[in-house]
């Protein structure tokens, strides 16, 4: 799943990127409300985790603009205040639930997990294809009833690959897919992920191909 975290505080931010990294999902990170004003607008993210005490422009006021203008993204605010009135206008400004610093990572992520299940009407628990199935929440692949043991940045490639359904998905995609927008790193590094990922998927009989210039679509058979 990718998330768009918004949070000014940088050591909690990093906290937060690394443990939603570690559990498979794809971090964009922001630290200015105004940016994530800009950054929200074209995004296609699937949840926003937002705090509401930001440089340039509040998270309220951000969360009001996705809403003014029909963004129906799952929104998590967070917050240093516990008072009940703070509460009542993030919810009243549209937020989805609500989390209070300082937090244990560990009730970030299953309200993460309550909002996917409540709220995402793309996401899905599991992705199939062929005799292959990804389950979302668990990260584990599995083929012909065989867990496969695959590395986490691997299980964000695949996912990507999956959602798109044997359509060609380009690289920058794939990039941002398991990186994050905005991430320092070299497309040759999901090269090296893709040769890895179809090595492992080749034995039985699930391929990924490359249309050059194009990018790479998973498909089961003929090219494995």
């Amino acid at each position: 799943m990718r998330i768009v975290l918004v949070e000014d505080n940088a050591a909690l931010a990093q906290g937060i990127t690394y443990r939603l990294q570690d559990a498979g999902h794809s971090v964009d990170r922001l630290d200015d409300g105004r940016a994530a004003e800009d950054f929200l607008r074209s995004d296609k993210a699937d949840l926003v985790i937002l705090d509401i005490n930001l440089p340039g422009q509040s998270g309220l006021d951000v969360l009001r603009s996705m809403r003014a203008r029909g963004d129906t993204r799952p929104v998590l605010l967070l917050t240093a205040r516990a008072d009940t009135d703070e509460r009542v206008r993030g919810l009243d400004a549209g937020a989805d639930d609500y989390l209070v610093k300082p937090f244990e990572m560990q009730e970030l992520e299953a309200r993460i997990r309550a909002l996917a299940r409540r709220k995402l009407a793309p996401y899905r628990k599991t992705l199939r294809f062929g005799p292959m199935v990804l389950d979302l929440d668990a990260r584990q692949v599995v083929i012909a009833g065989t867990p496969l043991s695959i590395p986490r940045r691997e299980v964000a490639l695949l996912e990507a690959l999956l959602i798109a359904e044997g359509r060609t998905v380009r690289k920058s995609h794939l990039l941002e897919h398991t990186y994050g927008t905005g991430a320092d790193i070299d497309e040759s590094a999901i090269e090296a992920h893709l040769s890895r990922l179809r090595k492992r998927l080749k034995p039985h009989g699930i391929a990924i191909t490359v249309q050059r210039g194009l990018g790479y679509a998973i498909s089961v058979g003929a090219d494995a």
